[in-house]
């Protein structure tokens, strides 16, 4: 039986729980309580990998709990920024709406093959979560810069589409997938 109560759970369990007050930060409009907030759910998201794999706590349920709490931290993120900074989103409106479509596409095409929401953690994803969340922070912090704002996109627009496509290859959903490659090699199909 795996052992729920443990701290990378409980900082994944936090990131949860923060969630209504990063949503109190956007609607109040204080864009330091939300870069704050949003910048330590960053920070235990990186953490509670880290001691999980350090610690060998890695469980399913955990990868679930943290799944949650990344889908929870991610539409925070595009709220605060669809909230707080409206003119650069409309400035954007396109790539920013194809990179929150081709997101949900994922979840919702799990959800529709699987009953739930994917819990892979895919390499692609941890570096796409990484970029973007120092994107955002740099972004409340600096301003626009549009070299760091099309690479961001470009990283996101591959690991959401390696995503979409492990979501249509595999039988069944199964959590902690490290991307394409690694699966195809585990099934034999390359060496």
């Amino acid at each position: 039986m795996e052992q729920r109560l443990n701290i990378p759970n409980s900082l994944s369990a936090y990131r949860i729980l923060a969630l209504p007050f990063i949503v109190w930060a956007i609607i109040a409009g204080n864009n330091t309580a939300f870069i704050v907030l949003l910048s330590v759910n960053f920070v235990t998201d990186i953490l509670d990998g880290f001691i999980a794999r350090r610690f060998n706590r890695i469980t399913e349920f955990g990868a679930r709990l943290d799944s949650l709490a990344d889908i929870g931290t991610y539409l925070m993120a595009f709220a605060g920024m669809i909230v707080l900074e409206r003119e650069f989103v409309s400035d954007h409106a396109i790539e920013f709406y194809a990179l929150t479509g081709l997101y949900a596409s994922v979840q919702l095409t799990a959800l529709i093959r699987f009953g739930r929401t994917t819990s892979f953690h895919l390499y692609s994803s941890k570096i796409t979560g990484y970029v973007q969340g120092i994107f955002i922070f740099c972004f409340f912090l600096f301003g626009y810069n549009a070299w760091f704002y099309y690479t961001m996109l470009a990283i996101s627009y591959l690991a959401y589409l390696e995503g979409l496509i492990i979501v249509l290859m595999i039988p069944e959903l199964r959590s902690n997938v490290k991307g394409i490659w690694f699966m195809l090699r585990k099934n034999g199909k390359i060496s």
